[in-house]
């Protein structure tokens, strides 16, 4: 007789930014998911009903899979075994030498080992370095030969899943047609289309992916950098480049290129190649350095030991509380340096104990520079300088 589950899926680190929208997602299409995370504060959190970081879209959906019973959060491990497919979700660190692990996931599922049972589908969500499905595969080999196994990579932008996880194609990946099945099956309960693909070839595409918008990124700046330097503004040239000419239409904008992904896996390819990846390793060059760039400008332009200098957003990116990676931080170490003060504000970064209110950034500052593009710094009036690499306030990005 087949197994008989508690839940359809578990997943593991489910509190996170990739996991927690996945799970409210399958839960609002009908299937008991079980959030499976060792962080008490977070899982505490969901079961009250309140989302443990911003994502628009997400609050109504979460209340609803609560209120049903489709959705509990939990740090007892033991649930793994009473689910029929294990979603992991656990993120591949760089280390202090910039080299990703490649043993993260494979380690996370040899801790979980002991709590699979036959007939489950274990789904490798994270973005991983190639050739870590085949170890995994091996690590499952011996003691589950009746466990599947599949790669599908997350592919959602942070703000968007609740919108992307049932609009963008599904990648779905596995050696055996059995698990392919199994998995396309699963991910079409979020979305129409499914895209089947060999494991290493999964890999790929989720890190070619994010290594080209971040060459895309280092490609903007290194033009705004130019331009910048020939007194010319970039903004104004961009935008003659991409009004209705579609060859130059995904030129993005300059700006602070970061976050917890991007660069970390620009790194994996990196690392994957032997260090031969000169796109990528140009790219990060430009990206981690144009916070330095900004201050060498700024220092031209002002006495910047004599100034107070406020940084208008901390988190990674506009309308985000996620402060992982942020070039924001790097900023501010190096204006902490240069110049004689300096002063944090952000509207949602909540975690940062160092940050003060807008109003007394705004009041004490002598120069302000946007760090993170929030949209509600688009109207604000000040009487001192700004650096606004963006164009957020529409008066070029000229510095």
């Amino acid at each position: 007789m087949a197994r008989q589950f508690d839940f359809d899926i578990c997943v593991v680190g489910g509190g996170g930014h990739v996991g927690f929208p996945l799970a409210v997602a399958f839960a609002s299409r009908g299937l008991r998911v079980c959030i499976y995370d060792i962080n008490a504060a977070v899982v505490e959190t969901i079961n009250l009903g309140r989302a443990p970081f911003l994502e628009p879209g997400v609050a109504e959906p979460l209340q609803d899979a609560l209120a049903s019973g489709r959705l509990v959060a939990t740090t007892d491990r033991a649930q793994v075994s009473v689910s029929e497919n294990v979603v992991i979700v656990v993120g591949t660190p760089v280390d202090q030498y910039l080299s990703p692990d490649p043993e993260a996931v494979p380690r996370v599922v040899g801790e979980l080992s002991d709590l699979l049972v036959p007939g489950q589908l274990v789904v490798l969500r994270s973005t991983v370095f190639p050739g870590v499905t085949r170890r995994v595969e091996k690590l499952l080999a011996p003691d589950h030969p009746d466990v599947d196994l599949a790669f599908c990579p997350e592919r959602i932008a942070e703000g968007r899943a609740m919108t992307e996880l049932f609009t963008l194609p599904q990648l779905v990946a596995a050696r055996s047609e059995q698990a392919r099945k199994r998995a396309g099956a699963l991910f079409a309960r979020l979305t129409d289309v499914v895209i089947e693909l060999e494991p290493e070839e999964a890999e790929l595409a989720k890190l070619f992916t994010n290594s080209w918008r971040y060459i895309k990124f280092a490609a903007a700046n290194q033009y705004y950098m130019i331009a910048n330097d020939l007194g010319l503004d970039f903004a104004r040239i961009r935008d003659a480049m991409t009004r209705d000419y579609p060859r130059s239409a995904d030129l993005p904008g300059a700006g602070f290129a970061a976050g917890p992904c991007l660069f970390k896996d620009t790194m994996q390819l990196a690392s994957v190649t032997g260090g031969s990846f000169a796109l990528g390793h140009s790219a990060m060059l430009v990206n981690e350095g144009l916070p330095d760039y900004l201050v060498r400008r700024m220092e031209q332009e002002h006495d910047l030991p004599s100034l107070t200098v406020g940084i208008l957003g901390m988190a990674f990116k506009a309308e985000s509380d996620d402060r992982r990676s942020s070039l924001s931080y790097r900023l501010k170490r190096v204006l902490a340096f240069r110049a004689g003060r300096v002063l944090t504000t952000d509207p949602y970064v909540a975690d940062d104990p160092e940050l003060l209110p807008l109003e007394q950034v705004l009041a004490e500052a002598d120069l302000l520079v946007v760090g993170a593009p929030h949209a509600a710094y688009r109207d604000l009036v000040v009487d001192v300088p700004v650096v606004d690499v963006w164009n957020l306030l529409g008066e070029g990005s000229l510095l």
